[in-house]
């Protein structure tokens, strides 16, 4: 049924569908509902220890013989800026002094780690099928040593000259992640956001320019978005949002709930919470500060100062200084299992191939 098999047969998978890998979101168990019913199910890696990434690799390979992906981030860390760090935390305190919190006190930033020597040590242990990257590529010498396990490169391209940049250097196959995708942007040249094109008009324009398998990603949520991704040349699609809906998914219940309570214009990128772009669900924060400051400090330290103002807010039932990550297709999420989400999004498109075929 699917009109482009070049990622399924380089994937060896039985639907062009990959659940996107959301740190902190998603662990092994989604990604094994998904790899078991033939999609490609990731676990991401970006927040983990080695040790956690090991096991949690280690679990994957126990419970499915199928491909599953593992993903890293990819970004050069940044050198301490105490002086910009001080003047960021500044920027909360009437939030500290609302909710009693000391805010002299320095909160750890969330770990977030680019890929490293330790890490590609537990990739060669268990030489998952396919290994994916955010922020671009990790250097050659690391890059080389994942291939030489056989595993499929993937990462992600916000921009063709992003694509072709990723074809350059070896990637196999190319996530052409659109402006309405939830998350950390993947951009790695490009650093305008504003300039960020849409998955309808990234899509076909990476696919005219590189030879591999382009996957789109962002916006897509049922049957209707994976066909038109075909028809824009790609030959997979990659949902994050979507599968935040789902059971497996090991986000707050204040996340869950403002996903369910989401619709088309309630998301925007913001820096805030990492000091990266990423898109999530609007909340106090974002508003009263603006979703996007000049002032944050490098990823990942941004986050810093939130840590205890989320803790303490959550603990109260509220979601203001949160990070609801999510897409703009949120509204078109619906409560399955992510095994159940995988096949009826593969019977959805099956049956909007067979209409356009018929042209209905």
């Amino acid at each position: 049924m699917w009109p482009n098999r070049k990622l399924l047969d380089l994937l060896d998978i039985k639907l062009p569908i990959i659940q996107a890998p959301m740190a902190g979101a998603n662990g092994p168990e989604m990604a094994i509902a998904v790899s078991e019913v033939g999609g490609l199910g990731s676990l991401p890696c970006g927040m983990l220890s080695r040790d956690n990434a090991n096991a949690e690799m280690g679990i994957i390979r126990q419970r499915t013989q199928n491909p599953f992906n593992v993903n890293f981030l990819c970004h050069t860390p940044a050198a301490p800026d105490p002086e910009r760090e001080a003047a960021w935390r500044d920027r909360f305190a009437e939030y500290y002094k609302e909710l009693e919190l000391d805010s002299s006190e320095v909160a750890p930033s969330a770990s977030r780690a680019p890929f490293d020597e330790a890490m590609c040590e537990v990739v060669e242990k268990h030489r998952p099928n396919v290994v994916s990257f955010h922020f671009g590529l990790p250097e050659k010498s690391l890059l080389d040593r994942v291939k030489a396990c056989g595993c499929t490169v993937l990462s992600s391209a916000t921009t063709v000259e992003e694509a072709v940049r990723l074809e350059v250097m070896g990637c196999d196959a190319i996530i052409a992640q659109g402006y309405e995708a939830g998350g950390h942007r993947g951009m790695f040249l490009a650093t305008d956001i504003s300039g960020q094109p849409g998955t309808m008009a990234l899509v076909p324009q990476v696919v005219d320019a590189v030879s591999v398998p382009v996957i789109a990603a962002g916006g897509i949520a049922d049957g209707r978005g994976i066909a038109a991704a075909f028809a824009l040349g790609a030959s997979g699609v990659q949902l994050g949002t979507a599968y935040l809906f789902t059971p497996e998914a090991l986000i707050s219940d204040l996340h869950r709930q403002a996903l369910h309570q989401a619709n088309d214009n309630k998301t925007a990128l913001t820096n805030l919470f990492s000091g990266k772009p990423a898109r999530g669900l609007m909340n106090r924060i974002m508003e009263e500060m603006g979703p996007m400051s000049d002032d944050a400090p490098t990823f990942p330290a941004a986050g810093a100062p939130l840590a205890p103002l989320k803790a303490t807010s959550e603990r109260h039932g509220s979601a203001d200084f949160s990070s609801l990550w999510a897409g703009q297709s949120a509204g078109l999420g619906r409560a399955c299992s992510a095994a159940e989400l995988t096949q009826e999004l593969a019977r959805d498109a099956e049956g909007c191939f067979v209409a356009l075929n018929r042209g209905q």
